[in-house]
């Protein structure tokens, strides 16, 4: 029988911008993606050019290094394809996007006990404009995440409007710059380890550091409708089309023109990390400031 999603659930997901699912793959399926993380990582630093395929947090040293985030999983092990294709996530991802799904991009967040960085106020689509939004954000929970140890944080119902995403001088921000709050409060999105997520690519989320002694590490992967295409801004986006897979069905020879008019970010080529950017942000208006 096919993962389905019940019509309460469709309609919660798009009422509300998202749908959590607890414990959605089980312990056997957490401990080969475990063993794919760990087979990655002495890889990577054996290579002699981790930063090819690992983002270190700030602070780290050669002696001592502190993974932040894991680049394009899907592309180099198979434990992360087996999981992207999944019928528990790509049935389920059907009944939001069409039988036309394509893997947009993916990463794994490591958010290391103590010290995992933060990740402020962001929609998805900002990064990566498309003719339409459908495009659907998984994260799958590795470990238990808690308000503690830095889960997801949404504000529900707002995945019909861009928020403003840039600086005074017009350049793209990689996190929005107006007053979030004034849209709702933020919802808490916690769950067991396995738990995934299925979020809007506008919905507006963050997380925090974490503050716990527990990692929270979460699996995402960012798929599209085949008739969803993405709009050149920049020469990222051919960069980006390089790790993009059709999974199911067959391309659109057509592109899809609806939704909201997509938001353009007058983005650096040179920007390669939504920490990065955040951070040179977040110290431009400190400087402002003073």
């Amino acid at each position: 029988m096919p993962y389905e999603l019940s019509l309460e659930q469709i309609e919660s997901y798009r009422r509300e911008g998202y749908l959590l699912i607890p414990s959605l793959f089980n312990s056997d399926d957490l401990a080969r993606i475990d063993q794919a993380i760990e087979e990655v990582t002495q890889k990577a630093f054996a290579s002699g050019s981790p930063e090819k395929f690992l983002e270190l947090e700030p602070g780290s040293t050669k002696e001592r290094p502190v993974l932040r985030r894991l680049k394009n999983p899907f592309e180099i092990h198979p434990a992360f394809r087996n999981l992207a294709t999944d019928d528990r996530l790509l049935d389920r991802v059907q009944a939001l996007i069409g039988s036309s799904i394509q893997l947009q991009h993916s990463k794994l967040n490591m958010k290391p006990a103590g010290i995992g960085s933060p990740v402020e106020w962001h929609q998805d689509l900002s990064y990566f404009p498309h003719t339409n939004p459908d495009l659907v954000t998984i994260l799958v929970y590795l470990d238990e995440a808690t308000q503690e140890n830095g889960c997801l944080q949404v504000i529900p119902r707002n995945h019909h409007h861009f928020l403003d995403c840039h600086t005074e001088d017009g350049v793209f921000a990689g996190m929005i710059t107006e007053d979030i709050f004034r849209y709702g409060e933020p919802m808490a999105l916690e769950g067991p380890a396995g738990s995934a997520i299925f979020m809007h690519c506008m919905t507006p989320h963050s997380s925090l550091a974490n503050r716990s002694s527990k990692p929270r590490r979460t699996l995402i992967f960012e798929y599209r409708a085949g008739d969803s295409y993405p709009i050149y801004f920049s020469s990222r986006v051919v960069q980006e089309a390089k790790v993009a897979h059709q999974l199911r069905g067959e391309p659109s020879r057509y592109a899809r023109l609806a939704g909201p008019p997509p938001l353009i970010p007058a983005a650096s080529d040179s920007v390669t990390s939504l920490y990065d950017l955040q951070a040179e942000t977040k110290r431009k208006l400190e400087r402002r400031v003073q």
